[in-house]
């Protein structure tokens, strides 16, 4: 573990935020100037409240609403279960932060971060960013319960909360523009479990208000901490990403407050020993400028994705797609008849992972573009209720899944930028039933509206909160900026 006693690290990391607020002298050794990565560091350490805009205070609030709703209804999954129950095992350590879903619950620090970040995607319910990535699981978790370890004589503010988050973000923006691959739906590495890490690094940092060489070193050891193959995506493995990616860039920034060092270059591209540059095989790194008066961050001019319904978000093209058919179905034929169809067809992007005909799991069911159109096609709706076993093996569900067909249109690009869904219904009759969708409500062209993302989060914590708490953390969200401990919206979960 990080800490020996939760004391001592309370007195070592109050005296850190205390150092950097005074603006007393640190001697350290500084990492080398005009390098990337000391352009990191120099915005980690920099940036101040004032450069978050309206819009970005706006979207950036949006997304830890949602986050928490669906870690909180992710705290019901069998594998969060597990994930507790290895914590609470194996563990023994001081148990501060809270867990999501369960009062009276406190883990570790660290461990609560990993714990509420498996929740978080344990559905695959959490956001989506452009390039490829789900930012807030992989930072919010390491916020709530770094925020609950300090003492009370130096608990961060809800706008230093929130500053934390945005640099969080911004940082895995950045790191994820370095790469064309990044645009593309991933095969190799899962994004969070790189970027998500460097992210989580960022925004712990920043939060403990560590010095510019502390945060250079960060980057450097949550480098050496990152990265998880797409094979495990579609098992219960893949919510692992998100809880070791928000607990493993907590430690590195611990590990820094501590004095550890790493290689002050890792995001720049040495020729002959790859730093950050392992994860791609197409590499340019750009530096991120230091914020002076004004700093125009990544999710001012990149909107987020929301998702409706819990599954991988390329489903949401071919369930909209395959509502308006429906819809056509029953305009058609007064009611939606499964025996009436002799071909279904989808047109999609090519995506292995996410191409599964027949799933047999609740995960393996969230990925795959069958399973989301024949449901939608079938029941009219996608929901919670869809990825039960039950759900899952109905014999009329299986003989639609064995009625498609799936096409690669040259022209439907592996981007969640450009794809669209395409889905057609070859009636007996020769009638074809067709729906494309190239923008689902909830994309960040075709944003959730305040009531319907709401209604999201009410309709998730509601599964294990009380209705008086869940307005709370409602209220506690849109005031953020205003609240004097942000311990209290951890404390509250």
């Amino acid at each position: 573990m990080v800490f020996l006693t939760l004391q001592k690290s309370q007195k070592f990391l109050a005296s850190s935020r205390q150092v950097h607020k005074t603006a007393a002298h640190v001697v350290a050794r500084s990492a080398p100037e005009e390098t990337v990565t000391s352009s990191f560091a120099s915005f980690i350490h920099a940036v101040r409240p004032e450069h978050l805009s309206k819009i970005v205070r706006h979207r950036s609030k949006r997304m830890i609403l949602d986050s928490i709703g669906v870690g909180l209804v992710g705290s019901t999954t069998h594998v969060f279960d597990i994930a507790l129950k290895y914590c609470l095992d194996l563990y023994s350590s001081v148990a501060v932060s809270n867990v999501y879903g369960k009062p009276g619950v406190k883990l570790s620090p660290t461990l609560a971060a990993f714990t509420n970040g498996v929740a978080t995607h344990s559905m695959d319910f959490d956001d989506t960013w452009h390039p490829a990535t789900h930012p807030s699981g992989a930072v919010l978790p390491a916020l709530l319960a770094a925020s609950q370890m300090l003492p009370l004589n130096s608990k961060p503010n809800g706008l230093d909360f929130l500053l934390a988050f945005n640099v969080g973000l911004e940082v895995q923006g950045r790191l994820m523009h370095f790469s064309t691959e990044a645009h593309n739906i991933p095969k190799r590495f899962h994004p969070p479990s790189v970027v998500g890490t460097m992210g989580s690094a960022a925004a712990t940092a920043k939060l403990l208000s560590l010095s510019l060489t502390q945060c250079t070193h960060a980057l450097g050891i949550a480098a050496s901490l990152a990265g998880a193959p797409m094979a495990n995506a579609a098992t219960q493995a893949k919510p692992l990403h998100i809880g070791n990616a928000t607990r493993l860039g907590f430690e590195a920034a611990l590990l820094a407050a501590r004095g550890m060092e790493a290689n002050p270059f890792i995001l720049d591209d040495i020729s002959g020993c790859s730093g950050f540059s392992a994860f791609y095989s197409i590499y340019q790194p750009r530096p991120l400028s230091t914020p002076s008066d004004h700093h125009e961050f990544l999710l001012e001019k990149q909107d987020i994705a929301f998702k409706r319904f819990p599954a991988h978000l390329g489903m949401h093209w071919v369930v909209d797609a395959a509502l308006s058919v429906r819809n056509l179905f029953i305009n058609y034929a007064g009611s939606f008849s499964p025996s009436l169809i002799r071909t279904i067809v989808l047109k999609i992007p090519v995506s292995k992972y996410i191409n599964r005909p027949f799933p047999n799991s609740e995960h393996e069911a969230r990925h795959s573009f069958q399973f989301n159109a024949c449901t939608a096609l079938l029941d009219g709706e996608v929901g919670l209720s869809s990825f039960t076993e039950s759900s899952i093996h109905r014999q009329e569900l299986r003989e639609l899944l064995h009625k498609v067909v799936v096409e690669h249109p040259e022209d439907n690009a592996a981007n969640f930028d450009k794809m669209y869904g395409e889905v057609a219904v070859l009636l007996k009759s020769g009638d074809v039933l067709t729906g494309k969708c190239d923008t689902f409500y909830g994309h960040w062209r075709k944003p959730l509206s305040r009531e319907s993302l709401l209604k999201k989060f009410r309709s998730n914590a509601s599964h294990v909160l009380p209705d008086e708490k869940v307005e709370t953390i409602i209220t506690m969200v849109d005031n953020l900026e205003n609240l004097s401990d942000s311990s209290h919206l951890a404390c509250s979960l």
